[in-house]
């Protein structure tokens, strides 16, 4: 299911947006509380937006039709302080089926989990444990909201307008580039892309094309999949070999993925479960 905490774990990354986005600076500031001045808006980013670089064909593909989304702002408002014990939790999240499901894939996938793990050093029980918690293994994935609607109904609005200004302008860059197109570009009301809910601009920067067809597809390849969520977990100091344990490094690691505590926890006493559930050693 697609949850809030998808979306804390990239907002430590909004002053770098920001500063990526400097030469729209202006756009950041231009926001509003409601609907009435959305369209007007939407004109002058798409004028922005080309001054980024973005080309035309692939603005008014992603744009064309776009309307302000209430129900989104209704839903960003709603979000609640996240105050569940580990305990209570893991029990919501986890439980047997889940973990013989991730046991399952993993020899399923096998070929291509050992191709990831010689190619960035994360372990598959590590992968696939993000994988079941974020959308239990792409059976959660949304397709109600419409990414772009979404992106910019929240860049526009002025709660985190610098923020959801970048991720929209990434959003575009990717349909440019044609990993997704904008009739595809489907899933969470804040953004999230594909089975390991990617926002935008981490997907710019740490999804990989493993199966080899030309496009970055976090919706369908499990290849892209699994090597992009293990490109994210070194890019931010994955250690190949060591504990996830709590107090390692790369239990810290995991904080990046997502900074609720609970959540980090979550990944690595399930991927521990996962590593016995095939006759592994506790933890690796």
């Amino acid at each position: 299911m697609i949850h809030c905490l998808s979306v804390r774990r990239w907002m430590r990354m909004a002053a770098v947006v920001a500063l990526v986005a400097a030469p729209t600076g202006a756009l950041a500031q231009e926001c509003g509380n409601s609907g009435a001045g959305f369209d007007g808006w939407l004109q002058r980013f798409k004028g922005r937006a080309a001054a980024q670089g973005l080309s035309s064909s692939a603005i008014a593909s992603a744009l064309s039709g776009v309307t302000y989304d209430p129900a989104v702002i209704r839903l960003d408002r709603g979000q609640k302080s996240f105050k569940l014990s580990f305990e209570e939790f893991y029990a919501r999240r986890v439980n047997n089926a889940l973990i013989a499901r991730g046991a399952s894939l993993m020899q399923a996938h096998g070929a291509i989990l050992d191709r990831v793990e010689q190619r960035f050093g994360v372990p598959r029980e590590i992968l696939i444990a993000i994988w079941g918690l974020e959308t239990r293994y792409g059976s959660d994935t949304s397709s109600r909201f419409s990414i772009v609607r979404s992106l910019a109904t929240l860049a526009y609005d002025c709660r985190r307008s610098a923020f959801f200004t970048g991720q929209l302008l990434d959003s575009i860059r990717i349909i440019q580039r044609g990993d997704i197109s904008a009739a595809a570009m489907r899933g969470g009301w804040a953004g999230e892309i594909g089975q390991t809910q990617f926002l935008p601009t981490p997907y710019m920067k740490y999804a990989v094309d493993f199966d080899g067809d030309g496009h970055r597809n976090l919706v369908r390849s499990v290849p892209d999949i699994m090597a992009s969520t293990a490109n994210f977990l070194k890019g931010h100091g994955w250690k190949t070999g060591q504990s996830w344990e709590p107090g390692s490094a790369n239990y810290g690691v995991l904080r990046d993925w997502n900074r609720a505590e609970v959540y980090q926890r979550t990944i690595s006493v399930m991927a521990t479960k996962l590593r016995q559930a095939r006759g592994g050693g506790p933890r690796s």
